[in-house]
């Protein structure tokens, strides 16, 4: 599991410390777009399309965060997503004076929302993808 490197001690890849390159932080900010940006549209269709809409609003919202996770390899590549569609969402939610809101009063809301939040925290306590090249534990093979 650990590897070694040229003139050091071995490292483990799983307790290294995450390297925040400038693209690293790229993707990152652009999963958070992404994220923001599912949100307002999911904001959208999910009253405007009753019960059709909800339902793909919180599939697109899972494709965003599985998409982090697979893209990035790391629970940080799904919080990046979720990190923006939660502000999104909570500030599409928020009224402004006039009364203006972009979410319908009822339970659909409601359902995207803390399905969205649900979604979030199953593609983050999701197991690591598998590491390509690893070998077998059994011995002689």
């Amino acid at each position: 599991m650990s590897t070694r490197e040229p003139d050091g001690p071995a490292v483990n890849p799983l307790t290294a410390p995450l390297s925040f390159r400038p693209g690293r932080i790229a993707a990152y900010l652009a999963l958070a777009l992404l994220g923001a940006l599912v949100g307002i549209a999911g904001s959208l269709v999910q009253g405007g399309w009753f019960p059709g809409g909800l339902a793909l609003a919180l599939l697109a919202t899972a494709g965003a965060f599985f998409g982090g996770l697979y893209a990035t390899g790391t629970q940080l590549g799904v919080g990046a997503p979720a990190a923006g569609w939660l502000i999104a969402t909570i500030g599409l939610s928020m009224g402004r004076a006039e009364g203006d809101a972009a979410f319908a009063a009822g339970a659909g809301p409601l359902v995207y929302l803390l399905g969205g939040m649900v979604v979030a925290v199953m593609c983050a306590t999701m197991s690591r993808l598998p590491q390509p090249g690893t070998k077998s534990g059994r011995l002689g093979k």
